[in-house]
């Protein structure tokens, strides 16, 4: 389930409530009790797991490398031919 973070325009109070994503926002404030608490956009925290997520994006460096050289090799062949 999420948390999701709540404000105060009353008190000022902020807390945070784990709720379901069906769940409507809660209206009424921990600390006062007045119905003027709104949620509040944060942050996600959303993370990658596993062998095949890389930080840098681009994959592992044996197939970024293996293309790097095709490209010099067809690249100096055409060069050749002028």
């Amino acid at each position: 389930m999420p948390t999701y973070h709540y404000q105060c325009d009353a008190c000022g109070a902020s807390f945070d409530r784990e709720q379901r994503i069906s769940e409507d926002p809660i209206k009424k404030c921990e600390k006062c009790g007045r119905r003027k608490a709104r949620r509040m956009i944060a942050g996600g925290n959303f993370i990658l797991k596993g062998g095949g997520w890389y930080a840098d994006g681009y994959g592992s460096g044996s197939s970024s490398g293996s293309a790097s050289s095709s490209d010099s090799g067809s690249s100096g062949g055409s060069g050749s031919d002028d």
